[in-house]
């Protein structure tokens, strides 16, 4: 048989990958999704007011961060482990940290550097440095300019504004967030979103545009930075309008969504979003708790650290932010299932077919999977210690989500006892066991009980908290 036949047989005796179940992810959501963590700062003259929301009247004087270091934030965001932030470029009181030219309201009327600073410029630069990418929070909401309450002068204010940002400070801006808060008194008027968001594409094609309903990143629902306990990344977009959607939708998606939109949960490291001299930031275990509710539910956490008065970190603040990231490596650095065999039900294209459950157990959580054979509908994969029992706590389960997500309930069982009786996976599921602590034990099953086709689990991990 001549050697190029023999060739073609072995390639077309591959199997090939399973049909993709929309809706899918884009490139750009992809890489949002597997930051896990996003820094956020709030930071203007709320900062020297003391309040969360200003009036709008207050003097540009009053922003005097003297101090203000932006490399010390990125320092602090890089030994975090944060890979983006997210800068308050403008928030409801209209005030601006860089130097627009559409309004005086901003850092040319503050001490600050004799009025020639630019916060935004200084934040990009200090971030760039640190291979750590930016994105700009732009409030529509504006309690100060006269023009808001006017649909078409705001209108054409707002996308000026955002033009500046998205073409004065590089060419890679990752995420624009569109907050929908307005207060009750606020004038009746009309945000043009969607040539708001047209402009953004044109002008950034691999950014995210968040907003209450996306279109690239949604809201959670809540500022507790907590997910439903069934979280899908997918809604039904196409008829929603922000500020129009409920917060019970947007907490836990819709397995029927037409649109990829998964949720972004908010939550300041301290009680307020902006920097007061009487707060202190949330402890270990609390941050831990929300990672869990947020990272470990299908989302990305995004994390607002407040600069102080005098343009810093707080020390507390670059403390506790250590310390989350010092536990989150110490969880999640082992993974003890790499001591255990591994089996499953089936998998697709039999024992050469390239999909087999040793598959969860390589650094690939996206393109490599456990991929069962479509003509069963018993799914399970199990793992089997080599020896003795493995200690662990904490149960970790990816999903490809590349082909879409699919699984919509899963039970876990260890040493044939059920433990976990959960919904969806999607990126990634942690369950943390509160059973007295550690487990020790000789076997844990997954089943997948019921799924949007096939279901495809990329990475699983058995891990040990000891916090």
């Amino acid at each position: 048989m001549p050697l190029l036949y023999q060739m073609t047989i072995s390639i077309q005796d591959q199997t090939t990958p399973p049909l993709p179940i929309p809706p899918l992810p884009s490139y750009s959501q992809l890489d949002w999704q597997q930051r896990e963590m996003i820094m956020f700062l709030h930071f203007g003259v709320n900062t020297f007011t003391g309040r969360e929301w200003g009036t709008g009247h207050e003097s540009p004087s009053v922003f005097n961060p003297t101090g203000l270091n932006a490399s010390q934030w990125a320092d602090a965001a890089a030994r975090a482990g944060f890979s983006l932030m997210i800068l308050t470029a403008k928030h409801h009181d209209g005030f601006c940290l860089w130097p627009s030219r559409y309004t005086d309201h901003s850092v040319i009327g503050s001490p600050w550097k004799n009025g020639s600073g630019d916060v935004v410029r200084e934040f990009v630069d200090a971030a760039k440095a640190r291979a750590i990418d930016v994105g700009f929070y732009l409030s529509p909401w504006d309690m100060h300019d006269p023009r808001y309450g006017n649909e078409k002068l705001y209108n054409e204010y707002y996308m000026a504004q955002l033009q500046e940002l998205l073409t004065w400070y590089g060419g890679d801006i990752r995420e624009i967030w569109f907050d929908g808060a307005k207060g009750s008194n606020a004038p009746n008027m009309s945000y043009h979103f969607k040539d708001w968001f047209s402009m953004v594409k044109e002008l950034q094609s691999t950014v995210n545009i968040f907003s209450d309903a996306g279109p690239d990143v949604r809201w959670v629902g809540n500022e507790r930075g907590s997910a439903g306990r069934r979280c899908w990344s997918t809604i039904n977009a196409t008829s929603i309008t922000i500020g129009n959607v409920s917060s019970s939708y947007l907490n836990t998606g819709d397995p029927k969504g037409t649109n990829w939109v998964p949720a972004e949960c908010d939550v300041s490291i301290r009680k307020g979003w902006f920097w007061h001299k009487s707060e202190s930031p949330k402890k270990l275990s609390k941050l831990l708790k929300i990672y869990y509710s947020s990272v470990g539910r299908n989302c990305v956490l995004l994390l607002n650290v407040p600069p102080n008065s005098t343009g810093l970190i707080s020390e507390s603040d670059v403390q506790i932010l250590q310390q989350f990231r010092g536990a989150i490596d110490t969880i999640f650095s082992t993974n003890y299932a790499e001591e255990c065999s591994v089996q499953a039900s089936s998998q697709r294209g039999g024992e050469t077919g390239g999909f087999g459950p040793i598959n969860v157990l390589d650094n690939d959580h996206l393109w490599t999977y456990w991929a069962p054979s479509e003509d069963r509908q018993d799914y399970w994969i199990e793992f089997k210690a080599k020896s003795g029992k493995i200690a662990f706590n904490v149960i970790r389960i990816q999903e490809a989500i590349g082909l879409g997500q699919r699984i919509e309930q899963h039970e876990i069982y260890v040493d044939g006892n059920r433990v976990v009786k959960g919904s969806t996976i999607g990126y990634k599921r942690l369950h943390k066991l509160e059973m007295g602590g550690l487990m020790l034990a000789s076997s844990v099953r997954i089943n997948i009980v019921k799924a949007k086709g096939t279901p495809l689990i990329s990475s699983i991990g058995l891990h040990f908290d000891p916090f």
